[in-house]
């Protein structure tokens, strides 16, 4: 199994008559970042290889899946993700570990014309107030989730939007928290590693692609590049543009907020207008500090078409 800094391992399960359909989904899953095996199915393949893969897709009926898999159950902090799919890739269904892989597994299936048949509540509502869930906000940060018996309460919340953005607080400090709070600590940064976090801002109803030249442009100006990347980070001012979370999605990396406080806490060099404005100090240079480990900006703001900005630290 994958830990928080390693590559994903996933395991397309399928009889023999639909082999063709596994490869295909094997191809579509199969990255840089991520292992993707295709198993012939028989009695025991989901009890011989559980634990050695993070998601199982299994090319079958929901009912055989259910049954091979309900008595491996344990933990759902451990159990792999499991998604069905139908031999037409008509549906995609995240059977366990919907916030655990299994959502965003079904949701890449899309690309073969699958439906994703998502159920977890904070990604299945149609609440306009709901927020990301706690596992979703970790991965954007890559992160762990320390107190996962936290995490009914804070979903809850997050589910009638009265979560609030997660609140970055820096060491040597000591926190006591009860237990309806979700700590999430940062993974260690991989050996030889210099990630990067992008800040950026912007005016309303700007595209997806408007961002990725943006933010192309900007690394280039450094010496790092998309793989370098952890994150995008922005404020809760801007959490409502589609055309952010779009490109943040296409480029690979998770959209993290902060609010106004945290981002006050961590203000660039830079003058901006949006103080007079609205009252936010500059978006692009604060969000990445805050979200840098280390909090040294490598690009200062960067103007681009009078439309976005954008900051680089680490």
């Amino acid at each position: 199994m994958s830990d928080i800094n390693g590559d994903e391992s996933i395991a397309v399960v399928a009889f023999d008559r639909n082999q063709d359909t596994a490869g295909e989904i094997a191809d579509e899953l199969r990255g840089s970042e991520r292992e993707v095996d295709v198993l012939a199915y028989h009695a025991d393949v989901f009890a011989d290889n559980w634990g050695a893969y993070d998601c199982f897709v299994a090319v079958m009926a929901s009912g055989i899946a259910v049954r091979k898999v309900a008595g491996l159950l344990e933990d759902k902090w451990t159990d792999p993700a499991v998604v069905v799919v139908d031999d037409g890739v008509t549906w995609a269904i995240p059977l366990v570990g919907g916030h655990h892989g299994g959502n965003r597994i079904a949701t890449e299936l899309a690309a073969l014309g699958a439906t994703p048949a998502v159920t977890t509540a904070t990604e299945a509502t149609d609440e306009p107030d709901a927020e990301p869930a706690v596992e979703t906000r970790a991965a954007a940060l890559n992160a762990r989730i320390v107190t996962p018996d936290s995490t009914v309460a804070t979903n809850t919340a997050a589910l009638t939007g009265e979560l609030g953005p997660v609140v970055r607080i820096d060491g040597p400090r000591a926190v006591l928290v009860d237990d309806e709070v979700t700590v999430l600590e940062r993974a260690a940064q991989t050996a030889g590693g210099d990630g990067v976090v992008i800040g950026t801002g912007c005016v309303s109803g700007v595209g997806a692609e408007a961002f990725l030249d943006a933010w192309r442009d900007a690394l280039d100006r450094t010496a790092h590049g998309p793989a370098d990347v952890e994150f995008v980070a922005t404020g809760t001012l801007k959490e409502g543009e589609e055309g952010l979370r779009e490109a943040a999605a296409e480029f690979g990396v998770g959209l993290v907020t902060f609010d106004r406080e945290t981002l006050f806490d961590h203000e660039g060099p830079t003058p901006s207008k949006s103080r007079e404005l609205v009252g936010w100090p500059g978006i692009a240079e604060s969000s990445a500090i805050a979200g840098g480990r280390e909090g040294e900006l490598l690009l200062e703001k960067t103007s681009y078409g009078g439309e976005i900005t954008v900051a680089i630290a680490r």
